[in-house]
């Protein structure tokens, strides 16, 4: 499994987990795996814009690549509490 598809499913077991019921009524529309996959896509793009902006500010790709998913990670995959 690369990365990327990984993004995915680090973002299912969290919302399985943390928001059952978003799970259960995107599972209900028939869109939980369009909605994972946009996540995962999201995350990607903003992460790739990330990693080539530290790269310019001298940060080795790790450092890069870190950087990136602590800043992104929660806006699509590892979504913030709130009150379920």
């Amino acid at each position: 499994m690369s990365t990327h598809q990984a993004y995915g499913k680090i973002a299912e077991a969290h919302w399985r987990e943390h928001y059952p019921r978003m799970v259960r009524e995107l599972e209900a529309k028939g869109i939980l795996q369009e909605a994972l996959q946009e996540a995962q896509d999201r995350t990607i793009d903003e992460m790739e814009r990330l990693i080539r902006v530290g790269l310019k500010q001298g940060l080795t790709p790790q450092q890069a690549r870190d950087q990136a998913w602590e800043l992104v990670r929660e806006h699509y995959i590892v979504l913030p509490p709130q009150a379920e």
